[in-house]
């Protein structure tokens, strides 16, 4: 039977998802279209930056082709480096349990995973990766994939809707835009949330605490907070913990739950 708070909560997820409907969706559709937005005076002069040091022309669109290549070499690259990260993470700084490089195959398999946007978790978060690994590996690939699956259906949009023309945007500039205007500042609004409900943040490694029965106990501690956040709000799997928002340290009560779902 349902309780009177369960109903509570069911209510008030719903109303916060509704609330957030109008105007998360006019905030994407003036970043599909690449004009401006509210956030531009804060995040413009970085995303300009970027632009110059990547030496890209966000004006200059690609076709369907170009585009998809940019993808791909993109999602290469993001390959590499992640796999590199989990294989050297042993000789690498931001280990504090000094944890080896994780076996080939797991490496292999959790880059092919993270950079699709599956995320298919086949490891203990917590008792494999280092702090570093979670960190530059996990989060931002969490970050990047989600942008990448974005800009993809912004460019599939756009083949729609522009049916007579040759172009269907440029991928670097609704990778950055996506990332910087709709993933980071939600990202760090709700980590800072997520902070204040009790979910870690820091880079210690763990800590040892007795048992009621006397025996030893190992708990597991680390940049938690950031890293759930994106991977709600990014619909990817693969939390710090091995249990995932099951975890009391991801998710600790009942208002962590609601920013979650």
């Amino acid at each position: 039977m349902m309780t009177l708070v369960g109903c509570a909560q069911i209510a008030l997820v719903l109303a916060l998802a509704l609330g957030c409907a109008i105007p998360l969706s006019r905030l994407i559709a003036d970043i599909y279209a690449g004009g401006r937005n509210f956030l531009t005076p804060i995040f413009g002069w970085i995303e300009r930056g970027f632009y110059r040091l990547a030496g890209v022309d966000p004006s200059r669109e690609q076709d369907w082709l170009s585009y998809t290549l940019a993808m791909l070499a993109f999602s290469i690259a993001g390959f590499l480096s992640l796999y590199a990260l989990q294989r050297l993470q042993g000789l690498l700084p931001l280990n504090p349990r000094s944890f080896d490089g994780m076996p080939p195959d797991l490496a292999f398999n959790t880059s092919t995973s993270f950079i699709t946007n599956t995320n298919w978790q086949n490891y203990g978060g917590e008792t494999t990766m280092s702090h570093l690994t979670q960190m530059l590996g996990l989060t931002v690939h969490n970050f990047v994939s989600a942008a990448t699956g974005l800009a993809m259906a912004f460019a599939l949009v756009r083949g729609f809707v522009r049916s007579s023309a040759t172009t269907v945007g440029n991928f670097w500039a609704d990778l950055t835009r996506v990332t910087l205007y709709i993933l980071l500042p939600i990202s760090v609004i709700g980590a800072l949330a997520l902070i204040v409900c009790g979910v870690p943040q820091t880079l210690a490694g763990a800590i040892d605490a007795a048992t009621l029965e006397g025996a030893k106990q190992t708990i597991s501690l680390g940049p938690a907070a950031s890293q759930e956040i994106i991977k709600n709000l990014g619909t990817n799997g693969g939390g710090f913990f091995n249990a995932n928002a099951a975890h009391p340290f991801e998710n600790p009560n009942c208002w962590s739950n609601i920013i979650e779902i």
